[in-house]
């Protein structure tokens, strides 16, 4: 009889448990964060966080102090205090613990490997390079047989090399020789791959360096963790404030739109695209976005154009699809900006002269720099080139509205 009434207290208590943990259970689950589904126009004026004040409700009649979790609704049969009092704060600004994951595969760096071999001609921009028709001509700096114009960026494919006299003379696929420096080409990738669209926005450290602990640049530095530029990182909020948008990576980690750009993607087609297939270019964010079945599969950082050199807005269809091939031209009056540059990698052309590439000469991503192109580093290019069919679909915007629209500002575009 004794063991009998020292049980069932055990019994009442082992209930009362098992009631607060499927409470808790249920709780949790009414804040699973959903996919994001913000247009593209609203990413950037509107996204709030879940809950700016939430106040936890505190039931006097209850004794019990609930177990550790998240209480956005009521539990009722415990106070949420302590740990749950903190976690929850937590969720109504967009964090959870533990974290939500984030699966965003990298690129098989073997999609940077091409086969041509680059060098860059080291001269002042306003000088003419010399050509010769022989290595021996180009070592001595005699009888030349052209010239490439002056220019800010000349670069060769080249398929043969002798060093003399301290310094590299290439022959380029064209068979004239000239003195030009071997470049290294990076076979680093910034894109991103998806099996499944992602439960929350993400993007990339543009700039190296530890985050503010606030949106707010007289809120302190927190040097927890630092983070190095082309880091990817989900986002956990997003909130205008100080004249620019800050971007919250963790507890009191933030950064602002200089230090980093986002994904803000959005699986509904935008009007004038039929069906689940699109690439996407966020001008402001300086991102690729690229749709298939109304998933979002792969997204990189770009360098698109820079003023007066605009990539023009607007929904166009990729035409034309070639492995490589030279690009040159020049728009100022005075010839300042020519570019040379031989073997261009993965080109999609889309709107006239304006393409997906791969640049093997840029060094940095995330940036406006191009002539009008979306310029990739070669193994995004090269993924983007695989995927990609004639006729696809592109859509160009810039949601800060700091592109001109008006079709009659652009002409052909260029690299």
């Amino acid at each position: 009889m004794k063991r009998q009434k020292k049980i069932i207290p055990k019994i009442i208590l082992s209930g009362f448990l098992l009631l607060v943990f499927v409470q808790n259970s249920f709780a949790q689950e009414t804040t699973e964060t959903l996919p994001p589904t913000a247009t593209s126009a609203e990413t950037e004026e509107n996204l709030q966080p879940a809950a700016e004040n939430a106040e936890l409700s505190l039931n006097n009649n209850a004794d019990a102090v609930c177990y550790p979790g998240v209480y956005q609704i009521d539990p009722e049969v415990c106070n949420p205090l302590g740990p749950s009092e903190y976690l929850t704060k937590l969720a109504a600004t967009g964090l959870s613990y533990p974290a939500l994951p984030f699966s965003a595969a990298k690129l098989d760096e073997s999609l940077s490997i091409v086969s041509y071999q680059y060098a860059k001609l080291n001269i002042e921009s306003w000088e003419s390079a010399p050509l010769y028709g022989s290595a021996e001509d180009a070592i001595a700096g005699t009888n030349p047989i052209n010239t490439l114009p002056a220019g800010g960026i000349r670069y060769v494919s080249y398929n043969n090399r002798v060093d003399a006299n301290n310094g590299h003379y290439v022959r380029s696929k064209n068979g004239s020789w000239l003195r030009a420096s071997p470049a290294a080409v990076s076979t680093s990738t910034l894109g991103r791959t998806f099996t499944q669209t992602p439960s929350q926005y993400f993007g990339w450290v543009v700039e190296s360096t530890y985050p503010y602990r606030k949106a707010d640049y007289n809120g302190g530095i927190n040097e927890t963790n630092w983070y190095n530029r082309e880091d990817v990182v989900p986002v956990l909020d997003v909130i205008e404030a100080n004249n620019t948008t800050w971007f919250q990576i963790g507890e009191d980690e933030w950064f602002d739109q200089s230090h980093f750009r986002a994904a803000f993607f959005n699986t509904t087609p935008p009007e004038g695209i039929d069906g689940g297939r699109w690439i996407e270019v966020d001008l402001h964010q300086q991102v690729t976005m690229v749709y298939e079945n109304y998933q979002l599969v792969f997204a990189a950082l770009v360098a698109t154009g820079v003023e007066p050199f605009y990539t023009q807005p607007g929904i166009f269809q990729i035409y034309k699809k070639i492995e490589a091939e030279n690009m040159t031209g020049a728009f100022e009056t005075d010839k300042s900006d020519f570019y040379y540059l031989e073997d261009v990698p993965f080109i999609l052309y889309y709107d006239q002269a304006r393409a997906f590439h791969g640049a093997y000469w840029r060094a940095w991503y995330g940036y406006e720099q191009s002539h009008g192109c979306v310029n990739m580093s070669i193994g995004d290019a090269h993924w983007l080139y695989n995927w990609a069919d004639n006729g696809d679909y592109v859509y160009v915007h810039d949601p800060s509205g700091i592109t001109p629209t008006d079709p009659s500002y652009y002409g052909a575009g260029g690299a």
